[in-house]
């Protein structure tokens, strides 16, 4: 764990991994850190073996999200998300990156968009879950202000927790009256209660704030993988985020019966289309191939057979797969 003092703060980064291999960079979802967005995705053992064999993972937590973070002092200045952006870039520096690939949830998707929109050549590839690029819906700027309001007035209290949850996870794991909610589902909610209220408030009204980076994603140059829950509250956003990327270098994963946290709801539906991404860059999976994971990177184009239903859907069901016809 290192603390990373930057222009807009200090900022924790857990590192995993050998640190001469290539980077990933991960950032997770609104009040959630890398244990309780990506614990569930790294537990899977082919996703632990496939991604330490091939990368170095730096995970970095939303300000005050570690665990044991300290309550933000009220003289500190207000984040925006060109500050968080930033601040990853400053990352790199402090750890001597040139280029990462990057991984983020929803929240943390737009961060690392915005970071490949404003720093383009340290950006070997994205893969976003649920991600947002516009700027929030009058139902998401309403849903936010409410949590707001009560972060400030009570706290993490239950209802904040509710809504949180409606924001990450379906309705099938959530429970209801007759089922029980899930174990992942109780895990997360016992990582939010150790949250500090002041700390996601300072994080949420960064994100309320977010303005729309549609056009910038015209200027992304690197290869692209989106995955999003059919019940997510953010599929149309990732829908739309796909429609205006280059078709040549992006495809799209619709994951069935699953909300917007795929990374915790449904991790083994991400293992296929990730594989069949990481191989472009030179990357295999440990027990296929001896490919070195020290060699340089020379990224060659997708193929877009590998994202066909024909040679994932089938393996993955329920998911759809897409290259953009559609959207």
């Amino acid at each position: 764990e290192h603390v990373v003092k930057t222009g807009h703060g200090s900022i924790s980064v857990a590192v995993f991994g050998d640190q001469d291999k290539p980077a990933l960079l991960t950032y997770p979802d609104l009040a959630l850190n890398h244990i309780s967005c990506f614990q569930g995705f790294f537990f899977c053992p082919e996703a632990f073996s496939l991604l330490v064999h091939n990368f170095c993972v730096y995970h970095i937590s939303p300000p005050g999200h570690e665990l044991g973070a300290a309550v933000a002092a009220s003289d500190e200045l207000s984040l925006c998300v060109d500050d968080l952006a930033d601040q990853v870039s400053e990352i790199l520096d402090y750890f001597g990156l040139e280029a990462v690939m990057c991984l983020g949830v929803t929240a943390g998707a737009y961060i690392l968009t915005l970071f490949a929109i404003k720093y383009s050549q340290r950006v070997m590839g994205l893969v976003l879950f649920s991600p947002l690029c516009k700027a929030p819906s009058w139902t998401e700027w309403l849903c936010n202000k409410m949590m707001s309001n009560l972060l400030y007035t009570c706290g993490m209290c239950g209802l904040v927790k509710e809504l949180l949850l409606m924001r990450y996870f379906s309705k099938d794991v959530r429970g209801s009256v007759d089922l029980p909610e899930s174990d992942v589902v109780q895990s997360c909610r016992r990582f939010l209660g150790e949250r500090q209220s002041p700390n996601v408030l300072r994080f949420l009204d960064a994100i309320n704030r977010r303005p729309d980076i549609t056009e910038g994603l015209k200027q992304l140059q690197c290869r692209s993988l989106i995955f999003v829950g059919e019940n997510s509250p953010f599929h149309y956003g990732a829908l739309h985020m796909t429609s205006k990327l280059d078709r040549r270098l992006s495809a799209l994963v619709e994951v069935q019966a699953c909300g917007s946290m795929v990374t915790e709801e449904q991790p083994d539906a991400l293992l296929i289309p990730l594989e069949y991404f990481l191989m472009g860059y030179g990357f295999y999976k440990p027990s296929q191939f001896s490919v070195s994971p020290r060699s340089l990177l020379s990224p060659t184009s997708i193929s877009p057979k590998l994202f066909s239903p024909e040679s994932m859907g089938l393996k993955l069901k329920p998911i759809k797969t897409r290259i953009q016809e559609e959207v």
